[in-house]
């Protein structure tokens, strides 16, 4: 049996792992490690999952699998869906990075940690290092028959405290957490206190400088519709994604909804859209931070977007305060 596809074993009077003894006849989906009639050595790993009580277990040596009442039976990959959660600070961003720590690489670990199964999850989008996730969503394939509530718990038990699954579902098979994706949220979150407190730094732009919030305002529901957001583009435009990956010059998005809402002692700018040039919501919320402290005109907004040159608009705004709010799907 080649690595990583599941058949089901079932033993007779085999004690439970945890101390307690199960019942005469209990099924284990086998999920990775030697083969059940291999000789692979004493120290061989073998990873399973338990019918009766929904863990994934880990066994040590191979004897395991020779135990009289074994039957075989395969099983089918099923596509699933997470929900995430994340602190982006101490992450290099969502995509795998040679060397450093991502968002995408913690939760690939850990599903191989977990199932025994290499996949490479597909996000939503490509947070940027310091980005946080209220919702993002990803997609990959399993063989492992996994109780849906027992895989969100068992993930949740192996992932860093900075990552959390919300849920994870099964979906058709042809769902995919990029290119299925029809809108994104995102919001940006300024502290306007005099002092931050220092639990809130993380996760928020600090500037308690004046502002006119109603001009900022005007100018956020300026670039509602369809506009080519090139203006508001990093240099690599090409990383932004409408279902994904744009192709180079696809730089045109829309935008349903674009305002400020204002919370004690937070501004928070709140922008959905069928997607998202690479760097383009902390561009667009560094030009209104502008127009806020009267070094742009409101009215200016249209020209910056007519012109399709990121030297018009204003500058970058700090990762720190960007979430990744919540991600729609048709069958939502």
């Amino acid at each position: 049996m080649r690595h990583g596809r599941p058949m089901t074993l079932v033993f007779t009077g085999f004690p439970c792992l945890q101390g307690n003894t199960l019942p005469a006849k209990v099924s284990f989906h086998w999920i990775s490690g030697c083969s059940a009639h291999a000789g692979s050595g004493p120290r061989a790993t073998i990873l399973f999952y338990c019918v009766a009580c929904g863990r994934v277990y880990r066994s040590i040596g191979c004897d395991i699998l020779c135990l009289r009442g074994l039957s075989l039976a395969t099983h089918n990959t099923s596509v699933w869906k997470l929900v995430l959660a994340y602190d982006g600070t101490d992450f290099s961003g969502w995509q795998v990075q040679p060397g450093l720590v991502t968002v995408q690489g913690e939760l690939r670990d850990a599903l191989a940690r977990v199932t025994g199964e290499e996949v490479l999850p597909q996000g939503s989008g490509r947070t940027d290092a310091g980005v946080h996730a209220l919702g993002q969503v990803a997609s990959f394939s399993l063989a492992a028959p996994i109780p849906e509530v027992n895989l969100a718990r068992a993930l949740n038990r192996t992932l860093p405290p900075s990552i959390r699954v919300l849920s994870a579902t099964r979906v058709k098979d042809d769902f995919h957490a990029r290119h299925s994706a029809q809108a994104k949220t995102y919001e940006y979150r300024i502290f306007r206190g005099e002092i931050c407190p220092p639990w809130q730094a993380r996760y928020v732009y600090a500037l308690p400088a004046p502002l006119d919030i109603e001009a900022m305002q005007r100018a956020a529901a300026r670039v509602c519709g369809e506009h080519d957001f090139l203006s508001f583009a990093a240099s690599d435009p090409d990383r932004g994604e409408r279902d994904g990956h744009a192709t180079p010059g696809d730089t045109v998005r829309f935008l349903h909804a674009s305002h400020w809402l204002e919370e004690p002692q937070l501004l928070v700018y709140r922008v959905r859209g069928n997607g998202f040039l690479h760097h383009m919501v902390r561009n667009l919320v560094g030009t209104f931070l502008e127009v806020g402290r009267g070094n742009l005109r409101e009215t200016e907004i249209p020209a910056i977007l007519d012109a399709r040159s990121r030297e018009r608009a204003g500058p970058t705004a700090p990762a720190r305060g960007l979430f990744l709010v919540q991600v729609d799907y048709l069958q939502d």
